[in-house]
């Protein structure tokens, strides 16, 4: 899925989102082959990694950004910081990575990405554990409430990679 072109002003925008540790780098990786550009956001020392995809023959940015809890109460400099990118960079989609076993929780930002009218995919990640622990997730009946595409995957095993990079094709392409 990994093309070595280089990254153009045309190129489409895509910036995976959510708290630390949910999976975000994995998905990352396994989109971009794990090629990554990590590049300094500008007066900081927070890192953005970049990679490339490409669909159809056009080059997708991949941007994977620092963890964050909140967009309207940012509290530490990564979040400041993905806070600053998600307001200036203009995706052309955000993709918000979730833990699904802490789904009530991390919905929250979902709403907020919603509120603000980004093009938006939803991955519940994890959603292995989320099933050893009992809690399942219609993510059908999900995609229908939020108006949004709802993935459940597996970063680690590529379980649910072949939709989200399907539904990547769809929505920017």
């Amino acid at each position: 899925m990994n093309t070595k072109n280089s990254i153009t002003t045309n190129d489409k925008k895509v910036y995976l989102v959510g708290s630390p540790n949910v999976g975000k780098s994995v998905i990352f990786n396994y989109l971009t082959d794990s090629y990554a550009l990590v590049s300094n956001y500008p007066g900081t020392t927070v890192e953005l990694s970049t990679g490339k995809i490409l669909i159809e023959g056009q080059v997708v940015r991949l941007i994977d950004t620092p963890g964050i809890y909140s967009l309207y109460f940012p509290i530490s400099e990564e979040e400041k910081v993905t806070r600053k990118v998600l307001m200036t960079g203009n995706p052309d989609l955000v993709i918000h990575v979730i833990d699904a076993k802490n789904i009530e929780k991390m919905l929250v930002m979902t709403f907020e990405l919603l509120e603000l009218g980004y093009n938006l995919i939803l991955v519940l990640n994890i959603i292995d554990e989320a099933k050893k622990l009992g809690i399942s997730i219609n993510t059908e009946l999900l995609s229908n409430i939020l108006g949004i595409p709802v993935v459940g995957t597996v970063s680690i095993t590529g379980q649910g990679m072949r939709e989200l990079f399907f539904l990547i094709s769809k929505m920017v392409i």
